[in-house]
């Protein structure tokens, strides 16, 4: 038996990301947004409505970066969520993170986030709020990596969104192979 819960924006899972922007005196700002994902091979896209201070600053720079918001900073990454900067311009300091200019957009880099993708700003609908990145970069602190080179999930430790609660979920373990456990069935 299921249960019907109506229009709702429940999907699972919904990545935790922290938008990062430069405001237009140079202070770095950041929010937190769950409605987002790829949606080509190089670009991102995500709901922000226009009100966000952080939405200002990517129409006005034309960059962001979008970290991935992980365990170790559950509490910063909802923070930045929870406080606008409209109201404490200088949230990002007062969560406690650093940042570093981008080498490839007008964006910050938040230090203590592991990965991060750097995009300059597509397309903008204010109607739908649809906001639409090329991804120009991924950059990965070596801490997050394999042997070989390779993102190791178990150490980037990224957090997803459960909408239906209201919580923060670490990605758990490994369950199979992409592209692999299923051609078992052919």
């Amino acid at each position: 038996m299921r249960k019907n819960f109506g229009a709702k924006p429940y999907t699972y899972p919904q990545p935790v990301f922290i938008i990062a922007t430069y405001g237009p005196d140079g202070t770095p700002d950041a929010m937190n947004a769950a409605w987002g994902g790829i949606s080509d091979t190089t670009e991102l896209s995500m709901c922000l409505s226009a009100g966000h201070k952080t939405t200002k600053n990517i129409l006005e720079r034309k960059a962001f970066t979008v970290h991935m918001a992980d365990a170790t900073h559950v509490m910063e990454c909802d923070y930045v969520g929870v406080v606008s900067a409209n109201d404490v311009p200088d949230k990002l300091a007062k969560a406690g993170f650093h940042t570093t200019k981008s080498e490839f957009v007008d964006a910050p880099l938040i230090d203590e986030l592991a990965m991060a993708v750097e995009c300059r700003l597509v397309s903008y609908d204010p109607q739908t709020c649809r906001l639409l990145g090329e991804i120009v970069n991924v950059s990965v602190d070596e801490s997050v990596l394999t042997t070989d080179g390779k993102v190791d999930v178990a150490k980037l430790a990224p957090i997803a969104f459960d909408p239906v609660n209201n919580a923060y979920h670490k990605l758990g373990e490994k369950v199979g192979s992409a592209f692999s456990d299923g051609l078992k069935l052919k």
